[in-house]
């Protein structure tokens, strides 16, 4: 009995491996919503679902709709927690190594942000697995911008959301462009030529995602200068808006959210945890 019960803790995981695993499950269920987002977009781009640009209610509804859809749903929700307590971990464990100076400070609250976002999306989604239909759209992110613009500092409130989702959307062009995201993912799996194409995939990835969140944080700080909500825009709009420069615009931003899909997929079979 003695040596059943001196066994155990051997076979159970420690916390540490139990949150990379979930962190892992957390990439790709952020990959896995990245690539129905980005094949929608590009179904618009090429005049397949008419001018219809997706939203984030719509890459549910798609998700839900395919077979064993509910349990997507529930899988995805799960997996965006763990991508949440992973930010979490980095944010407050500062895995990272970070530090506590101003610099530092401010990576690990853009970690917070990320999850608080990502922490949104699980909600929604299983919302949605839980209703098992698309609950009907009462609109209250906008009503809680409304009152937020309602308060005595709304204005400056909403201008500061805006400037943090534009600063978002410029830190994953830079981590684009200066290969900051290649120490995400394993090398050693892959050969030269992998390597090159993953960090390429990486690149495009990452700058299509980074478009998309400058061009909203530039709604969001227009509605705040004109203190109307109304010009905010969600993930449709932003589309919306490549549309009206070009669909081939469009197109190429539509893609790129694709191979980010796919980036974050190899992420999650190859990922680097640091300080887990």
């Amino acid at each position: 009995m003695e040596s059943i019960t001196t066994s155990i803790p051997t076979i159970l995981p420690s916390p540490a491996a139990s949150l990379k695993a979930w962190a892992r499950v957390g990439f790709a269920s952020i990959g896995f919503v990245y690539l129905v987002l980005g094949v929608l977009a590009t179904m618009a781009a090429l005049g397949v679902r008419g001018s219809d640009t997706p939203n984030q209610q719509e890459v549910f509804q798609t998700i839900q709709h395919m077979p064993l859809g509910q349990v997507l749903l529930w899988l995805v929700a799960g997996g965006l927690l763990g991508y949440v307590a992973w930010r979490l971990a980095q944010a407050l464990l500062d895995t990272e190594r970070q530090g506590a100076a101003a610099k530092g400070l401010a990576f690990r609250g853009f970690y917070v942000f990320s999850g608080l976002l990502y922490a949104m999306l699980a909600f929604y989604a299983a919302k949605i697995a839980w209703y098992g239909r698309l609950p009907r759209e009462d609109d209250a992110s906008r009503s809680a911008l409304r009152s937020v613009l309602h308060h005595e500092y709304g204005q400056e409130l909403l201008a500061l959301v805006g400037l943090v989702v534009l600063s978002a959307g410029a830190i994953q062009v830079y981590r684009a462009w200066s290969g900051k995201f290649d120490t995400d993912v394993q090398h050693s799996p892959f050969s030269y030529a992998q390597r090159r194409l993953v960090y390429r995939m990486g690149q495009v990835g990452y700058s299509a995602r980074g478009v998309v969140l400058l061009i909203m944080g530039y709604f969001c700080f227009m509605a705040a200068q004109h203190a109307n909500v109304n010009e905010i825009r969600d993930t449709e709009g932003c589309f919306q808006a490549l549309e009206a420069m070009s669909p081939d615009v469009l197109g190429i931003v539509a893609l790129g959210l694709v191979i980010y899909g796919v980036y974050m997929f190899i992420q999650a079979r190859f990922p680097i945890l640091r300080g887990l």
